[in-house]
């Protein structure tokens, strides 16, 4: 039966993206990021060897980009930093006044229009000169992020309504030491591990010295989850799934959240010795310094079985050692990513946070779907009539709204992405916004969604056959 749907009040609605997928290069002197580097390397590897050079243009059209953001309903706005743009030695000089000036105008100009600024620190984007000491492997690296946490907590503490440590942390490490997708694409689990536990002691050496500053805002991560689910209740499965959930999902949600490492995780890393060096001190300042809001990314499920062939332990150590990916017949898939689509998933994510992790403020950080040769779509008034993602975004919100009617403290749903943006090495391959963009002319168009996106935000809500929930 069809039902009006209503959010709490309050509710944060809104997108996000990063600066390296969205900015362009600018004029504030921004450095080389990996990003930048890669595509100078190896541009056949980019879709339609399109690098980050303009990507959407943001940094010269903010302005008109914010009026976007109020037209679409949008109340609150995940940004990332550059931090090659504020720090173009890397975080270890002094920090770059034009990008000071640009990040306090874009921020003001959000608040003028009753947007609130969530400031994201780190989006994958490595500063070229510090992926060449080591990047997340280094502990140069983390005291140059430290550096350049405080600093922008000082010279944005008054503008950022809430801030994040990093966005997906998870992905640098799969990318970066695992499967090829991040430059400079070593294959490496424990140097990985070693990035990750570094990753790990600069979110709490930030959250340290964030604390110190008594800001209104509160400080967390963004982490991108999975809820994963076994084959069958066959114990071998359910193993199997236990071991994939302590790599994906339980390796940083665990010391970020709860500042405590995960037992099954450790007892792995050390049988194959994969651990990473760390200290006593390390270990202290992660438990005690711990997220205060939780992001949750959420796109799709995890499914696993016990792996059906032996590993051949002459190959490079990797997860999937211990399990098998389940490719689960009569799954619904978005066919453009490869993901499957299941609405329930944000259900069962929200609720382990609830059960598990102390109920943490949290919010939807990232949901959507991404959509090639959305031109098939073209209205005769030249918009996108983009009905597939409205009814995605209804579908994971009417299970979000189930969530939060059974206790979950779940604040707001932030959409991937607000204009369509530059996806790493798939560019402008799949869209994603509520805003259609014509990469010739740099031209901006509301999506059908974006209509949609208008109307929920002001109703708090939507009609939705409740029905269909499980």
């Amino acid at each position: 039966m069809e039902k009006k749907i209503v959010f709490p009040e309050d509710f944060w609605w809104g997108s996000a993206w990063s600066a390296e997928q969205s900015e362009g290069t600018g004029d504030t002197g921004k450095a080389e990021t990996i990003w930048k580097r890669w595509f100078s390397e190896e541009p056949n590897r980019f879709y339609d060897r399109i690098g980050p050079d303009v990507t959407t243009d943001h940094f010269n059209r903010y302005k008109d980009d914010i009026r976007l953001m109020k037209e679409t309903g949008h109340n609150s706005f995940r940004l990332s930093l550059s931090w090659a743009r504020l720090f173009p030695d890397g975080g270890r000089g002094e920090i770059n006044r034009k990008a000071v000036d640009f990040y306090r105008d874009l921020m003001s100009e959000m608040i003028k229009n009753d947007i609130k600024p969530f400031i994201n620190l780190y989006h994958f984007d490595m500063p070229m000169k510090l992926q060449e000491l080591g990047g997340w492997a280094s502990r140069e690296t983390v005291e140059a992020y430290v550096n350049y946490a405080v600093s922008c907590f000082k010279e944005f503490g008054d503008l950022g309504y809430h801030w994040f440590t990093s966005n997906e942390p998870l992905g640098p490490i799969l990318g970066t030491y695992l499967e090829d997708f991040h430059y400079p694409n070593f294959i490496d689990f424990k140097e990985g591990a070693q990035a990750a536990f570094y990753t790990i002691l600069a979110h709490a050496k930030a959250i340290k010295e964030f604390k110190k500053l008594n800001l209104k805002s509160k400080i967390g991560v963004i982490l991108n989850l999975s809820p994963t689910y076994p084959r069958s209740s066959n114990k071998w499965d359910t193993e199997a799934a236990e071991t994939a959930d302590a790599f994906y999902t339980r390796s940083f949600l665990d010391p970020m959240v709860k500042g405590t490492f995960n037992k099954k995780l450790v007892s792995i890393l050390k049988e194959y010795d994969q651990m990473p060096d760390y200290t006593e001190e390390d270990l202290k300042i992660i438990s005690e310094n711990t997220a205060q809001i939780l992001g949750l990314n959420y796109y799709e499920p995890r499914r696993v079985k016990a792996r059906l062939t032996a590993v051949n332990k002459n190959s490079p150590f990797l997860p999937e050692w211990f399990f098998e990916l389940h490719n689960m017949p009569g799954k619904r898939m978005n066919i453009y990513r490869g993901w499957e689509i299941y609405e329930k998933g944000i259900y069962d994510l929200c609720m382990d946070i609830k059960e598990n992790y102390g109920n943490i403020e949290s919010f939807i950080s990232e949901n959507g779907m991404g959509v090639a040769d959305e031109e098939r779509f073209l209205g005769e008034n030249g918009q996108i009539i983009d009905e597939y993602r409205i009814n995605y975004i209804k579908d994971h919100l009417a299970y979000l709204y189930k969530a939060v009617n059974e206790g979950c403290n779940i604040k707001g749903y932030h959409l991937w992405t607000f204009i369509d943006c530059w996806s790493w090495i798939n560019a402008y391959k799949n869209r994603y916004g509520l805003v259609s963009l014509d990469l010739a002319t740099q031209k901006r168009t509301i999506k059908k969604s974006g209509e949609f996106f208008k109307k929920m935000t002001e109703e708090n809500g939507f009609l939705y056959d409740t029905d269909k929930l499980v």
